[in-house]
């Protein structure tokens, strides 16, 4: 039964104000402190209608932490509907029941990170808790001739796990010792839910690394570049902006133009938030590519109408190539299956092929960079293209069979016909995978059920298809985020120098006060082993993974109206860290930051720009609210 759309989480009064320029030091006259600029909220994403759990072998869950007062987050919440039985042999879901010590009485307020929260002010909008996000509707997969069936909701996954820390004499112990680690990652825990998969890596791929393309600034002070108010929303709608683009000359963003609020496509000067062209879509955008190719061409999937009384969801049917220098589209395609548009949700590039993934009820389609189509669903056909990846490769997660009785693949295409090199099965019964790199092929899962990161297992590939490693990343410990029935859409865990870069959950700091910090590790690709990488967020902070630069890691820290949020970059062989942006230290700017929950929204960091994108906007609570598509900072 599909559920009204409820308004996201908003960032507390007293945000930014109007898109002029503003004085320095930040968006108006600082406010009391309501939230710091860490401890975001889950980013609202559209529900779905939950997957079986899938059978897993019997093992004994983790004790949950014991007695840790201000560590605990609350339970996810479950899913609707009456779950499947679990199969004989099945653990007990692992998310332990809160102790007393561990979460405060109904009514009462938790402690924020490291600041008192105000009288009256509910936890959830404290930087504590994880609030309960809106849900959107979505498409139906295409079928026969009728009209939309009801099932288009996506699960909603709200990050809620135990703490990772052990407090002992002011320091910190991880739950689970770097040796329990190393012998739950190692390759020689067996076959890592694949088939074909043996260990050993020696035909793994060489490490990364290369020179860093981002240089330090000679100031790293960053000033407030501009902000894109978003359009007045109706109550109880939300609509998407979801799709951004950084490059050397724009940052591209979806959004609305005109009285009328077309939708749109449109370019920003990064530096003054002029409008540099728009490019007109005939309805909201559902996926973007993450890659743009060497001649500046990105793609878009994007609904066929504007929503209306009459029609509310259309179908995200629509692919179009675009070319960001110049602000035309190229082309525009669609694929009809069994009578009905097939709807995608998920966009790569790789190559010369623009692939679109239709998810978890559907198959994929690809067309050539100049329009051409290279292949399309076929009717009747058992096994379907789930969703792609791409980048230096075009990886598919394949689908066969039904409902209850998915059996996943990995394969590696070949792009220009849609035929795979390889196959590496996974075991009957998991039904998600996650691709977060195509070169080296690294794909995760949730192996036992449905959790807050949504991949609880990760396994790397070998050229030829074979496992190398599996590592083990346990609920609770890491916070990294794969969004649900989503293949390719994983944010805060990278892939580089032949090692997987993922942030621990916050935990208490050991420091007087109420100090939450984290750190970001790495584990070894060709061995599944922690490797003693390490990076601290230091006191009341937290940080994660964005993307490689050559050898090195660039990360995200964030800031609170003490200190700014930061853009750094790790060295790869020694994780000595360097300030490449930081932004203002206000009270103002830390609260709009944190209203645009980076870690699971979008976040772009180019020569000294700093990019954060919504993806749902809806109505503010209150008139004093503000609600924005995007907000950029620059340094001189």
């Amino acid at each position: 039964m599909t559920q009204p759309p409820q308004p996201p989480n908003q960032p507390p009064q007293g945000g930014f104000g109007a898109p002029q320029d503003p004085p320095p030091g930040g968006f108006g006259a600082p406010q009391p402190p309501q939230q710091p600029g860490y401890g975001y909220p889950q980013a609202p994403q559209p529900p779905q209608t939950p997957p079986p759990a899938a059978p897993a072998a019997p093992q004994t869950p983790p004790p949950p932490p014991q007695g840790q007062p201000n560590q605990g987050y609350p339970q996810a919440p479950g899913a609707p509907g009456t779950p499947p039985p679990a199969a004989p042999g099945t653990p007990p879901p692992s998310y332990a029941q809160p102790t007393q010590a561990a979460f405060p009485a109904v009514g009462q307020q938790p402690p924020g990170y490291g600041y008192p929260g105000q009288p009256g002010q509910p936890a959830a909008q404290q930087g504590y808790g994880f609030p309960q996000p809106p849900t959107m509707p979505m498409q139906s997969q295409p079928g026969g001739g009728g009209g939309k069936k009801p099932n288009k909701q996506m699960l909603i996954i709200v990050a809620a796990v135990a703490a990772i820390g052990l407090i002992v004499g002011g320091g910190v112990i991880y739950a689970g010792s770097k040796k329990d680690d190393d012998k739950k990652n190692s390759a020689d825990g067996g076959d890592g839910k694949g088939g074909k998969g043996k260990k050993g890596g020696s035909d793994g791929p060489p490490a990364a690394g290369g020179p860093a393309k981002e240089k330090v600034p000679g100031n790293t002070s960053a000033k407030v570049g501009f902000q894109v108010p978003a359009p007045e929303v109706p109550k109880d709608s939300v609509w998407s902006v979801a799709g951004s683009w950084l490059t050397d000359d724009a940052y591209v963003k979806s959004g609305y133009v005109g009285k009328d609020k077309d939708h749109a496509l449109i370019a920003y000067d990064p530096a003054s938030g002029k409008q540099q062209w728009t490019i007109p879509l005939a309805g909201e955008t559902c996926a973007v590519s993450k890659e743009v190719t060497d001649e500046g061409i990105a793609a878009v999937v994007y609904k066929d109408a504007k929503s209306t009384k009459a029609n509310k969801y259309p179908d995200c049917s629509q692919v179009s190539a675009v070319d960001l220098k110049s602000g035309k589209k190229l082309w525009t395609e669609s694929v009809s299956g069994s009578g009905s548009p097939v709807e995608f949700e998920e966009i790569a590039i790789s190559g010369d092929t623009v692939a679109a993934g239709a998810g978890t009820g559907g198959t994929g389609a690809a067309w050539s960079l100049s329009g051409k189509l290279l292949w399309k669903p076929k009717i009747g056909e058992e096994c379907k293209d789930a969703g792609y990846a791409g980048g230096d490769q075009l990886v598919a997660v394949r689908k066969c069979g039904g409902y209850g009785d998915e059996k996943l693949k990995i394969q590696l295409l070949d792009p220009k016909t849609g035929k795979d090199k390889w196959t590496y099965p996974l075991t009957a019964g998991v039904d998600n995978a996650k691709i977060i790199s195509t070169n080296p092929i690294v794909f995760g899962q949730d192996t036992e059920e449905i959790t807050a990161s949504g991949a609880t297992d990760v396994f790397s590939l070998s050229n030829a298809g074979k496992l190398r490693a599996r590592i083990k990343l346990e609920d609770g410990k890491y916070s990294h985020d794969c969004e649900v029935n989503k293949w390719a859409s994983c944010s805060a865990i990278v892939v580089g120098n032949d090692k997987l870069y993922v942030p621990t959950r916050q935990h208490d700091a050991g420091g007087s006060g109420y100090g939450f910090t984290n750190e970001i590790i790495s584990f070894s690709l060709a061995t599944g082993k922690t490797t003693g990488d390490r990076a601290d967020a230091g006191e009341d902070g937290e940080m994660f993974p964005i993307r490689m630069d050559g050898g090195n890691l660039l990360a995200y820290k964030g800031g609170s109206y003490k200190k700014g949020a930061k853009v750094v970059s790790l060295d790869g062989k020694s994780m000595k860290e360097t300030t490449l942006l930081e932004t203002p230290a206000t009270e103002s700017v830390s609260r709009a930051i944190s209203g645009m929950v980076p870690k699971s929204n979008e976040l772009l960091y180019t020569g000294g720009n700093l990019f954060f994108g919504k993806k749902l906007i809806s109505k503010p609570y209150s008139k004093d609210d503000k609600e924005f598509i995007a907000l950029g900072f620059t340094v001189d």
